[in-house]
C-alpha cells in the first residue's frame, strides 16, 4: 500500500509541474498569464455578453457595448483565465439532460425533499400545450444549468390527481427554493406569473427569487451593525458592488452553502459616506470579501480565483467542507491509489485485472468501514471543539498561495478529463516499465506469464485454501488439530475426488530439514562381513528394543515396514524387523552387508549421527532410488522421521504424493518426535 501511495503522490507532483509548464507555454505564445487582468474596452460585444451570461447578469435591455462593458466592470475584475473558460464553455455545445417526473413520489423525492438546490419544473396540464416551447425550453435548460439549477418536466397525464390537488389546472413553470437559511430547511414552490414567455424574462424571475434569500445592506449604519455582530455563522462572504441585485452565481452559491456560509450583498449604489468601508479595509468596489474568525481575505487576488460559480464553489468547499465532500475526496484518492495495482502487478493480463478487482474491493470496503466510526464520533457533542479546530486548520491552509495553485490545477484538469486520464495512463506505464526493469535486475522472473497457466495456478490455490487451509497458511513445523477435529475429516470424506487427489501447495518443502551425509571412518568389505555373524544377535536384540519403544506407530507404519524388509518377493515375518535402520536379520548375509554395513558406494565408513537432526531416524539407504547414502550427499527428512536423498524426495512430493514413501504419513503434518533407544551394554548377559 505504501508503494502505491508514493506512486500517487509522485503522480500529483507530476501534474503540478505539468500545469506550470502549460502556463509557461501559454505565456510564451500569447504573452499573458491566466491571472492577468483584461481590459473590457478591448473586448468585442460578443465576448462581453458571454462574460455576463457566465456571471448571471441580465443584459437584454442593454443594446450598446458601453452599457454592457460597464455592467461587466461593476460585477468584478475580469481575468484572462475567466475569459478563456467562458469562451470554451460557450463553444462546447453539450446537451444538458432534463428530468421527466413519473408521478407524485418521484417529484417529492427530487424536488420537495432537496434542501440545498434550486429546481425549475415545467408543468404540462392535461390536454394542454406546454407554456414554454421546445426550442425555448432547451435554451432555458442550458442557461440555468450553468448555475447549478436543475430542470424537469411534470406531465399531469401521468398523475392527474396530484396536479388537481396542487391546483395545476393549466400549464405553468414551478420554481423550488429553500425557504429558510438553515441547512435542510423547508422548500417553497413559486409559480411563474409573468406574461412574457421569453428566456430572459424567465431568467430574471429566477434570479430575483434566488437573490431574495441573500441579506442586502443599503447603508453604512446597517453595514457597521452587521460587521460587528457575532452569530452562528463563522464564515461570511460580502459582495460590495454597485448593482441592483447580486449576480446569479452568487445567489446560487448562497443556496448551495446554506447553513455553512452566510452571503451578504452590500449595495453601494447610492452611498454618499463610505468612511466606514475605509475603516474595515474596503477601498475599491466591486470587492468579494471573506470574513472568518481568523481575519479578512480578499477573493480574487490569487491564482484561479475567478468571478464565476465554479471557481468560488471550489474555494468555499476547501474552506468550509462538508463531511460528504471529505468522503468523496477520500473515495477518489483511494480508487486512484488502487488502480496503481494494474501497473505494479507483473505477469499475465488476467492476473493484473484479478488483482486490481481484489484491491478495489478491499480498499473501498476498508474505506467505508473506517468512515463509520468517524461519522459516529462527529455526532458526539463533546467533539464540537475538535470540529471547530479542524475547520480552523482548513481555513488557514486553504487561504495560502499553494492552495490556490492546487485549486486552479483541479479546475483545469477536471475541465480536461482526457488530459487527466492520459497523464495517469502514461504515469502507470512508466511505473510498469521500471517495475519490470527492477525485477529483471533482481532475477525475479515472472513464472505465470501465460493467462491459462496463471488461471490454473489460481484455481489450484483456491481449492487448496478451501479444503486444506492448514497446509496453505502454516509453515512447518506446526501443530495440527486435524486429527482431533472430526469435522475436517468428514469434510474430506464428502469429496472423494479430493480425497484421492489432494491439492496441496508445495511451499512447505522449503521448510523441511536438510543436511549432508557425513562419515567418521572407513572399513573394508571383509571386516564388515566378518563382523556380522558376531553382531547378529546384538542387532536382533537392538532392533527388538527399538520396535518395543515405538509400538505406538500406526498400522500403516507396520505394513510399510513389513514391505521394505526385503527386495522383490522376499518377506519378513518377524516383528523385530525395523525399516528405520534399513536392516532385516532374516535376509542373507550379503544383503545385510549391503543394506546396513555398506555406508557408502565408494567405501565402508561409519556415519556421523551427531550431524543428523534429533528427530530423524537413522538409516543409510534412500527407499526412493534404492541407493545407499554417499559421503557428502544432500539429505532431507520428513516430519515422520524418515530420511531420503533431497532430489529424490523433492521429486516425489512435487509429483503430488504428499506423504512419506515408507509410512504414508502426511509430509506437511507434524508428528511426535522419534526417541532413539539407549545403546545396549557391550557386556554379555548373565
Amino acid at each position: 500500500m505504501w508503494v502505491k501511495l508514493c506512486c500517487l503522490l509522485l503522480y500529483f507532483l507530476a501534474l503540478f509541474v505539468l500545469a506550470r509548464v502549460f502556463e509557461a507555454v501559454a505565456w510564451y505564445e500569447s504573452g499573458f498569464l491566466a491571472t492577468q487582468l483584461v481590459d473590457p474596452v478591448a473586448l468585442s460585444f460578443r465576448k462581453l455578453r458571454t462574460i455576463l451570461e457566465c456571471r448571471g447578469l441580465g443584459h437584454s435591455g442593454l443594446p450598446e457595448k458601453k452599457d454592457v462593458r460597464e455592467l461587466v466592470e461593476k460585477s468584478g475584475d475580469l481575468m484572462e483565465g475567466e475569459l478563456y473558460s467562458a469562451l470554451k464553455e460557450e463553444e462546447a455545445s453539450e446537451s444538458v439532460s432534463s428530468t421527466n417526473f413519473s408521478g407524485e413520489m418521484h417529484f417529492y423525492e427530487l424536488v420537495e425533499d432537496t434542501k440545498d438546490g434550486i429546481w425549475l419544473v415545467q408543468v404540462i396540464a392535461n390536454d394542454r400545450s406546454p407554456l414554454v416551447g421546445k426550442v425555448h425550453w432547451e435554451k432555458m435548460v442550458k442557461k440555468v444549468s450553468r448555475f447549478g439549477i436543475r430542470t424537469g418536466t411534470f406531465n399531469c397525464s401521468s398523475d392527474p390527481r396530484y396536479c388537481k390537488r396542487r391546483g395545476w389546472l393549466k400549464s405553468t413553470l414551478i420554481m423550488s427554493v429553500p425557504q429558510t437559511s438553515t441547512s435542510k430547511g423547508k422548500v417553497m414552490l413559486k409559480e411563474y406569473s409573468g406574461r412574457k414567455i421569453e428566456v430572459e424574462h424567465i431568467f430574471k424571475w429566477i434570479t430575483a427569487h434566488a437573490a431574495s434569500r441573500i441579506k442586502t445592506i443599503y447603508n453604512s449604519e446597517h453595514l457597521k451593525e452587521e460587521w460587528n455582530k457575532s452569530d452562528q455563522y463563522r464564515v461570511k462572504i460580502y459582495l460590495f458592488a454597485n448593482l441592483d441585485q447580486p449576480p446569479a452565481f452568487f445567489s446560487a452559491l448562497s443556496v448551495k452553502f446554506t447553513g455553512r456560509v452566510e452571503f451578504i450583498f452590500v449595495n453601494v449604489e447610492n452611498w454618499d459616506n463610505k468612511s466606514y468601508m475605509a475603516e474595515i479595509g474596503i477601498y475599491k468596489t466591486p470587492s468579494y470579501i471573506l470574513r472568518t474568525p481568523e481575519g479578512i481575505y480578499r477573493y480574487g487576488n490569487n491564482t484561479g480565483e475567478f468571478i464565476s460559480l465554479r471557481a468560488m464553489d471550489s474555494f468555499l468547499r476547501s474552506l468550509q467542507p462538508e463531511v460528504n465532500d471529505l468522503f468523496v475526496l477520500s473515495l477518489v484518492l483511494v480508487n486512484l491509489m488502487a488502480w496503481m495495482d494494474l501497473f505494479i502487478t507483473q505477469g499475465a493480463t488476467i492476473k493484473r485485472f484479478v488483482v486490481l478487482i481484489s484491491t478495489l474491493g478491499t480498499y473501498n470496503s476498508l474505506l467505508i468501514i473506517s468512515w463509520l466510526p468517524v461519522l459516529g464520533f462527529l455526532q458526539l457533542p463533546y467533539l464540537d471543539s475538535f470540529y471547530e479546530y479542524s475547520l480552523k486548520l482548513f481555513r488557514y491552509s486553504n487561504t495560502t498561495t499553494l492552495a490556490s495553485w492546487v485549486r486552479a490545477d483541479w479546475m483545469f484538469y477536471s475541465s480536461h478529463p482526457a488530459l487527466f486520464l492520459s497523464t495517469y495512463l502514461g504515469h502507470g506505464l512508466l511505473i510498469d516499465y521500471f517495475e519490470k526493469k527492477r525485477r529483471r535486475n533482481n532475477n525475479t522472473g515472472e513464472v505465470n506469464a501465460n493467462n491459462l497457466e496463471w488461471l490454473s495456478s489460481l484455481w489450484d490455490w483456491y481449492t487448496s485454501y478451501l479444503f486444506h487451509p492448514i497446509a496453505s497458511f502454516q509453515h512447518f513445523p506446526f501443530d495440527s488439530d486435524w486429527d482431533e477435529d472430526p469435522d475436517l475429516f468428514l469434510e474430506r470424506l464428502a469429496f472423494p475426488d479430493l480425497w484421492l487427489h489432494p491439492l496441496i501447495p508445495t511451499d512447505y518443502i522449503k521448510n523441511l530439514p536438510m543436511w549432508r551425509f557425513q562419515c567418521l571412518g572407513a572399513h573394508s568389505d571383509e571386516e564388515v562381513l566378518e563382523t556380522f555373524p558376531d553382531s547378529e544377535s546384538d542387532s536382533d536384540s537392538e532392533n527388538k528394543e527399538v520396535f518395543s519403544s515405538d509400538r505406538e506407530v500406526s498400522e500403516d507404519d507396520e505394513l510399510s515396514t513389513f514391505h521394505r524388509c526385503s527386495e522383490g518377493e522376499r518377506r519378513c515375518g518377524v516383528e523385530s524387523c525395523l525399516c528405520a535402520s534399513q536392516y532385516c536379520p532374516h535376509e542373507p548375509r550379503e544383503r545385510k552387508a549391503r543394506s546396513y554395513g555398506s555406508y557408502s558406494s565408494t567405501g565402508d565408513m561409519e556415519p556421523d549421527w551427531s550431524a543428523w537432526p534429533s528427530d530423524m531416524l537413522h538409516c543409510t539407504e534412500c527407499v526412493v532410488c534404492l541407493e545407499n547414502f554417499a559421503k557428502g550427499c544432500l539429505l532431507m527428512g520428513l516430519p515422520c522421521g524418515h530420511v531420503f536423498h533431497q532430489n529424490c524426495i523433492v521429486m516425489w512430493l512435487a509429483g503430488g504424493r504428499h506423504c512419506c514413501p515408507v509410512c504414508r504419513w502426511a509430509s506437511y503434518k507434524k508428528k511426535q518426535p522419534y526417541l532413539h533407544p539407549q545403546p545396549l551394554s557391550s557386556e554379555p548377559p548373565s
